[in-house]
């Protein structure tokens, strides 16, 4: 009767629907190793992540540059830790000391059809693959240590180039601003000088007098016009020394903010 029963059951369509479920997860590859899979074959990530020489193993080349630029566009973390652990929990080993290669013999280049030969792991049966992923895990924090102090070396060297740079760059600009400060000067009492002397020309007429009346005398139009062009040009060097000074403060003001 109790074998009755057991036939009845197998030959159920519960039965039936939950063996063909489990064919089903059988014959497709788990998530993770799909898209671990294509990281691997992409070939614009070969300098990140790719397959070692004969192509049964593949290596994370740039941990730190994996976790930020490939993990979040496969997975919804950037914990390189988490993804190690994820293939550990696969089967996979760390075959390389040097550098992070992991091996599967089912999980190798150009047989990706092998995938879903892969089973999950459902707990640890060993102490020593715990020491394994632990010793993993050392290595692991160890080498995003040494990249975290390689890269805030090489800001803090970047500062202090572009200090440099701004220094030497102010330098020249408090140079070039003492010498506009000379010329403006020099070009200031020569206008000056001008200025006088055109002064004392005006002042002093020395034109005849007819009955207290003042003879125009040959040659005295063509001396006023030219007196007229001096001061047009002490005109003109006033308005020209009056924009430079105008760059010249707009140049002091540029150099005392970028100090």
């Amino acid at each position: 009767m109790e074998a009755g029963v057991s036939n009845d059951r197998k030959g159920s369509p519960a039965a039936a629907a939950e063996e063909e479920s489990v064919i089903m997860r059988k014959s497709t590859p788990p998530p993770f190793l799909v898209k671990t899979y294509k990281a691997v074959e992409d070939p614009a990530t070969d300098d990140v992540i790719s397959w070692n020489g004969d192509g049964t193993a593949f290596v994370v080349w740039q941990t730190a540059e994996f976790a930020k630029d490939v993990l979040p566009t496969l997975f919804k973390h950037c914990n390189f830790s988490s993804f190690v652990r994820q293939l550990n929990t696969y089967g996979f080993r760390k075959v390389a000391t040097t550098r992070w290669e992991f091996c599967n013999n089912k999980f190798q280049k150009g047989e990706k059809e092998k995938l879903c030969e892969i089973r999950r792991r459902k707990a640890w049966t060993s102490n020593k693959q715990r020491v394994a992923e632990a010793s993993e895990h050392h290595e692991l924090d160890e080498d995003q240590r040494s990249s975290s102090s390689n890269s805030s070396s090489s800001e803090y060297n970047t500062l202090v180039d572009q200090n440099k740079r701004l220094k030497e760059e102010n330098g020249a600009l408090i140079s070039e601003l003492a010498s506009m400060k000379n010329k403006c000067r020099e070009l200031l009492d020569l206008v000056a000088k001008c200025g006088k002397k055109s002064s004392k020309e005006e002042e002093v007429d020395e034109r005849p007098k007819l009955f207290g009346v003042r003879l125009e005398v040959e040659g005295e139009r063509e001396r006023k016009r030219k007196r007229g062009e001096n001061n047009q040009e002490i005109n003109e060097t006033a308005t020209f020394l009056l924009s430079q000074s105008c760059k010249m403060k707009v140049k002091e003001e540029k150099a005392i903010i970028r100090f």
